[in-house]
C-alpha cells in the first residue's frame, strides 16, 4: 500500500539581518566565506535567531560578534520570506541608524562601505533583492496632484520645487487629465527638477512614454497590472504598482515589479466606498508578499513610524505631502525620532 501522507513543511530559518548606514549614507555590506550556504556572496550582516531569542537581542548580538559594534538606534525595513532549493528562510531586516564602535570584519570577513546606488554592482543571494531594493528606497514617495492647464504649470512646478526643497527624495507623476503631448512635455520638465535635487521621479503612464519622459521607471495602476505578461521596462529602471489585493500582490510579484503602493489602509474622501485595509491588513500584506510596500490611503508624515513597524517601507500621500507648509520641519522631526529609537523600544 502506498503511503500517501504528505511531509509536513520545512521549518525556516530565521535570521536577523541589518542595512546598517554611516554618517555618510553608505551601507555596510559583507563577504560570506567560501564554505558557507551562498558563499562567496556578498549580504546584509546578522545571523539565526537562537532559541528564545528576539529579533532585537538577535542583532544586536550578531553585529556585536560580527562587526564589534552595538546598536543605538535602529527600526524594521522588511522582512523576507524566500525558498532555495536546500532550504527556506525568513529574514528579518531592521535598518540600523546609530551605532558605536568601529566595524570591522572579526571572522576575517571583507567588508565594504558602499552608496545605496552602489549595491547594484555586487551579488548577494537571491533572498537579499528585496532588502537591496529597500535598502535604495526612501521612506516617503510623493504622489503628485493633477497639475491643471498649461497656464497653471508653472505654479504646479513651483510647488514641486518646494517638495523637493524640503526632502522629498521619490515621485511618482500622475496626470490622468493630460493627453500623450502634453504628460511627455510636462513630465521631462518634472523629471529635470527632480533630478537637480538628486530625486528619482516614476511615471504613472504607459511604460512607452517613459524614455521620452527622462524619468527612472514607471508605477503601474491596478488596471495596467493586470493586463501585462512580462516586465514592461529595464532592470536597471524603476517599476512600481499599485495593488488592493492578494491577487494583485501576486500578479506584481510574478512580473518583477520592484517596490508596491498598497491602499486604501484608512477611508478616504477621493474613494468613499473603497473598503480600508486597517494597519492590521496592510501588515497581512507585506508579510505575504516580501516586496516593500508603501502605505496609501488618509496617510499623514505622522503615520510613517507605525507603517514601518507594519512591516512597510514608509507612506505614500498626494495632498498631505504636496500641500503641507511645514513639509520640511515633520520630515526633519520624524527622522529624528527614527534615528533615536532604541532598537528595544
Amino acid at each position: 500500500m502506498e503511503n500517501d501522507t504528505q511531509l509536513e513543511p520545512r521549518p525556516a530559518l530565521h535570521v536577523a539581518a541589518a542595512v546598517i548606514s554611516n554618517a555618510d549614507g553608505e551601507i555596510l555590506i559583507a563577504r560570506r566565506a567560501d564554505h558557507l550556504h551562498q558563499g562567496g556572496l556578498w549580504e546584509f550582516p546578522g545571523g539565526k535567531i537562537e532559541g528564545g531569542e528576539k529579533v532585537s537581542q538577535a542583532l544586536q548580538r550578531e553585529l556585536h560578534e560580527e562587526l564589534g559594534i552595538d546598536i543605538c538606534a535602529a527600526s524594521p525595513l522588511i522582512r523576507i520570506h524566500h525558498d532555495y532549493p536546500d532550504r527556506r528562510v525568513l529574514l528579518d531586516v531592521w535598518r540600523v541608524y546609530r551605532f558605536t564602535g568601529e566595524a570591522h570584519g572579526r571572522e576575517g570577513q571583507p567588508i565594504a562601505w558602499v552608496s545605496p546606488g552602489q549595491l547594484d554592482d555586487y551579488e548577494f543571494p537571491a533572498a537579499n533583492t528585496a532588502i537591496v531594493t529597500a535598502a535604495q528606497l526612501p521612506a516617503v514617495y510623493l504622489i503628485t496632484p493633477e497639475p491643471g492647464s498649461r497656464e497653471q504649470w508653472p505654479a504646479y512646478l513651483e510647488q514641486l520645487e518646494s517638495r523637493l526643497a524640503n526632502g522629498i527624495k521619490l515621485v511618482q507623476f500622475r496626470a490622468k487629465s493630460l493627453d500623450e503631448g502634453d504628460f511627455v512635455v510636462l513630465a521631462s520638465q518634472v523629471a529635470e527638477r527632480c533630478h537637480q535635487r538628486g530625486a528619482a521621479l516614476l511615471i504613472n503612464a504607459d511604460p512607452e512614454w517613459l524614455d521620452r519622459c527622462g524619468a527612472d521607471g514607471v508605477h503601474l495602476n491596478s488596471q495596467r497590472l493586470l493586463t501585462l505578461d512580462e516586465r514592461p521596462v529595464k532592470r536597471a529602471q524603476w517599476l512600481a504598482a499599485s495593488c488592493h489585493s492578494r491577487d494583485e500582490l501576486a500578479k506584481a510579484k510574478a512580473l518583477g515589479v520592484d517596490f508596491v503602493v498598497l491602499s486604501p489602509v484608512k477611508e478616504t474622501a477621493s474613494h468613499p466606498g473603497a473598503m480600508p485595509l486597517g494597519w492590521r491588513g496592510f501588515h497581512e500584506l507585506t508579510e505575504e508578499s516580501s516586496l516593500p510596500a508603501y502605505a496609501l490611503g488618509g496617510m499623514d508624515i505622522w503615520d510613517l513610524s507605525l507603517a514601518l513597524h507594519s512591516g512597510g517601507q514608509g507612506i505614500a500621500a498626494i495632498s498631505s505631502l504636496w500641500q503641507e507648509d511645514d513639509l520640511e520641519n515633520r520630515l526633519s522631526m520624524v527622522s529624528r525620532v527614527l534615528e533615536n529609537t532604541p532598537i528595544n523600544a
